[in-house]
């Protein structure tokens, strides 16, 4: 499903020119979000940057295999199966009858393709010269490139070097991976077919997204995680919701449960796969997806010849410039670990390259939003009702359920609601919190004022578009000032 690109190569005689040199201004390695930003940023300051990427694709895991794929198998699954229609028509619509893997991947390669090309048209028309080959440190100054048609390497040096290689799936040696019974989400565009059953080990976002997606598809999933609540870092009566509609869609979850092993044996008779769990139970489904861990993808870059150090999972630490150990060398995106998002890899690879060159450059990271495609979609900015318990903040809390809002009726989700917290004494928003569809798009709204250090009283007076689901803010203002007194 992969994109049939050429090896990537200048388009220009001055691209050509710059590519020959040995010394570039800045050297990204990786094309993902956050190389991608950096490298256009450090472009339009008027440096000479080269982008480094070992596959013949740009845009990294996030085009390859995760965000990208991940949304567009969502977006497919929610049309195919009719799920948005279901509160209007009932729970048995459906847009098409015995949904097949090759129906979801169609648009999911169709969308990587278009994607590929607008991000390989950006950094070109940026100037950006593009160089498919695998990167190693020399020295914390020099990089050798060892391009993969057996052309030979080349060592090249910068004046500053941004590390943007992402993740890979941790893949547990115990574990009888064959990529299509027992796989990672890396394999999951490359299935055959659809299981009846599914074991999904692991209820971190990549296992709630895919567990809710097949659950829509009337997969019988099982999510298991040895810890006793999904999502920790995501507010609590969200996560609630989220399990209630799990178990609505006929998911089991198995939480505070940790798999002691897992077998692959085509002879069972309840399914080719066996998973024994630390309590004894036995789950037999017909696949596992296995989302426990992602590691940085920093094998074979030499960090130890460039003396940049890396935890027990690869992850490169940084300080608050996505500085490494070595001042000149950076580091964003998922290598670096939280929140491994697409959105706050490509604003850390600006403010990376800002810093890099000394352009000032504005910077809120406890703003940044989070997007959770399962379905019901959630997204969060700010902070939630434990964490400001924990800090001993006074509160208080406005809601606004979609069922009361003539949008919600009009698009059948009657079970989304929006949150909003803000201070008990001066009515400051500190945080939103949204379950339900087109929560990932709202959560704008809420960010924009509490950017402005605004207030709750902004969204009484203000007018949003009737009918929309932007109505839940002043419905939410409303029902905060009615609770605060």
């Amino acid at each position: 499903m992969t994109a049939r690109v050429v090896k990537l190569k200048p388009e220009s005689e001055g691209q050509a020119e710059a590519e020959s040199a040995r010394h570039f201004d800045m050297l990204v390695i990786g094309s993902g979000p956050g190389g991608q930003r950096a490298a256009i940023q450090a472009a339009k300051l008027g440096k000479r940057v080269a982008v480094v990427e070992r596959k013949r694709d740009v845009g990294g895991v996030c085009i390859a295999t995760g965000t990208i794929p991940s949304k567009t198998f969502r977006e497919t699954i929610l049309h195919l199966s009719g799920f948005r229609e279901r509160g209007v028509y009932g729970a048995s619509y459906m847009v098409k009858p015995d949904i097949a893997m090759a129906d979801l991947v169609y648009r999911v390669d169709r969308v990587i393709r278009h994607e590929i090309d607008v991000i390989r048209h950006q950094l070109l028309r940026n100037k950006v010269v593009l160089i498919t080959a695998s990167a190693e440190f020399v020295d914390p100054h020099k990089v050798r490139l060892t391009y993969p048609d057996g052309s030979g390497s080349r060592d090249v040096s910068a004046a500053s070097i941004v590390i943007a290689t992402g993740t890979s799936s941790a893949l547990n040696p115990k574990i009888p991976f064959d990529g299509h019974h027992v796989f990672t989400s890396d394999d999951m565009l490359s299935l055959k077919d659809l299981p009846r059953r599914l074991a999904v080990i692991g209820g971190g976002v990549i296992g709630c997204e895919y567990a809710t997606m097949f659950a829509a598809l009337g997969v019988r999933v099982t999510l298991i995680d040895a810890r006793n609540r999904l999502l920790p870092f995501v507010d609590g009566e969200v996560v609630h919701s989220l399990v209630y509609q799990m178990m609505q869609a006929r998911v089991t979850l198995r939480l505070g449960e940790a798999v002691k092993e897992i077998q692959l044996d085509h002879s069972l008779r309840n399914g080719p796969v066996r998973i024994l769990l630390d309590s004894g139970k036995r789950i037999y489904v017909d696949k596992a997806l296995y989302c426990i861990g992602r590691q940085g993808a920093t094998e074979g870059l030499g960090l130890e010849a460039a003396e940049v150090a890396v935890d027990e999972r690869g992850r490169i630490q940084i300080d608050a410039h996505y500085q490494t150990s070595q001042p000149h060398i950076y580091a964003v995106g998922d290598v670096i670990g939280f929140p491994s998002l697409a959105s706050t890899s490509m604003e850390q690879g600006r403010i990376a390259a800002c810093h890099a060159f000394g352009e000032p450059a504005e910077h809120m990271p406890e703003l940044f939003p989070y997007g959770i495609y399962t379905i019901p979609e959630i997204s969060t900015v700010g902070r939630n009702e434990e964490e400001l318990t924990k800090a001993g903040v006074p509160y208080e809390v406005g809601k606004a359920s979609y069922r009361e809002i003539a949008r919600g009726q009009i698009i059948g989700d009657s079970t989304g609601f929006l949150k909003l917290i803000f201070h008990a004494e001066n009515r400051q928003l500190l945080g939103v919190h949204i379950i339900g569809e087109g929560a990932s798009e709202l959560i704008h709204i809420g960010q924009a004022v509490m950017a402005h250090n605004g207030t709750i009283d902004y969204f009484l007076s203000t007018v949003f578009n009737y009918p929309t689901l932007a109505e839940c803010y002043k419905t939410a203002a409303f029902d905060g000032v009615n609770r605060a007194g």
